[in-house]
C-alpha cells in the first residue's frame, strides 16, 4: 500500500461546493456521497435547508447523487428517505463492495463517477480501490462518533505523509 492510494483527485471544503456545472467539466455525470459529516453532521440525521437546496439543484440538473455509507440500512434510510435519493448501505468502505454496488445498479461508467467523502482512510481509500475519482471533504462537524476517531489519528500521520510528498493540502471552493 502506498501514500497515492489516500491522494484524493479533488479537495474542496464541502459537498455543498459541488455544482452540475463544475462536475460536467471534469466529466462526471454521478455523484455517490457518504453520509457521516459529509453529507449530515453524524449526530443530526435530518440534515440541513443547505443539504436540500443542493440536492434539488443536482437532481433539477439530473445529476444522480448516491449515498454510500457505511451505516446500517435503517439509519441511512431514516437520513435520505425525506430526499427521495438512493442508498447502499453497509458499504464496507474501505472497501469497494457500496461503490460497486452503486455503479453496478445504475450502469454508471466508473470514468463518469465520483465518490465524495470526509475520510481519507476510508471514502478516499475507497474510491482509489473501485477505479473512480474522488473528492474529500472538510468534516461538517470537528467531532466524531466513537467508532472514527480511531480512522482520525491514523488520518493525520497519512495526511502529513501526502503533504511532505505533495505540498500542502488546501481546501478550494470548487473542483
Amino acid at each position: 500500500m502506498s501514500i497515492e492510494d489516500y491522494r484524493p483527485d479533488f479537495i474542496v471544503e464541502a459537498v455543498y461546493d459541488l455544482t452540475p456545472d463544475s462536475l460536467r467539466k471534469h466529466g462526471i455525470k454521478a455523484v455517490l456521497v457518504d453520509l457521516d459529516n459529509t453529507l449530515i453532521a453524524w449526530n443530526n440525521p435530518d440534515g440541513t435547508p443547505q443539504l436540500r437546496e443542493w440536492i434539488d439543484s443536482m437532481t433539477e440538473a439530473d445529476m444522480p447523487v448516491v449515498v454510500v455509507s457505511n451505516n446500517k440500512y435503517s439509519r441511512v434510510k431514516r437520513a435520505v428517505e425525506k430526499f427521495h435519493i438512493d442508498f447502499v448501505s453497509r458499504a464496507m468502505k474501505p472497501f469497494t463492495r457500496g461503490i460497486h454496488m452503486a455503479i453496478d445498479r445504475y450502469g454508471f461508467s466508473k470514468d463518469e463517477v465520483v465518490m465524495v467523502g470526509d475520510q481519507l482512510m476510508t471514502d478516499i481509500r475507497a474510491a482509489k480501490r473501485a477505479g473512480i475519482r474522488s473528492i474529500l471533504v472538510k468534516p461538517l462537524i470537528t467531532s466524531d462518533a466513537w467508532n472514527t476517531k480511531f480512522n482520525r489519528a491514523r488520518e493525520r500521520r497519512v495526511w502529513k505523509k501526502l503533504e511532505d510528498k505533495y505540498g500542502k493540502m488546501i481546501y478550494k471552493k470548487e473542483i
